[in-house]
């Protein structure tokens, strides 16, 4: 779905749609916990660089991104 970017309406965006990701993944019932983190950013050219730590066990643990758009 086409939105215009409203820096208003940012944080309650990122709010729906942690929220409904932590629904869907506990419809999963995998004996897991979940980070979930949403960055909406106005599209203007300018880059967007972050970084993130954790302490996991490589064995066990693991990572998924996703980009929506481009």
């Amino acid at each position: 779905e086409k939105v215009t970017y409203n820096k208003e309406k940012v944080s309650a965006w990122c709010a729906q749609i942690v929220d409904q990701c932590l629904k869907d993944l506990s419809k999963l019932e995998k004996p897991f916990k979940y980070i979930v983190t949403c960055i909406i950013m106005q599209r203007n050219g300018a880059p967007l660089h972050t970084a993130a730590t954790a302490y996991w066990d490589t064995k066990t643990d693991g990572l998924c991104s996703m980009q929506v758009g481009s």
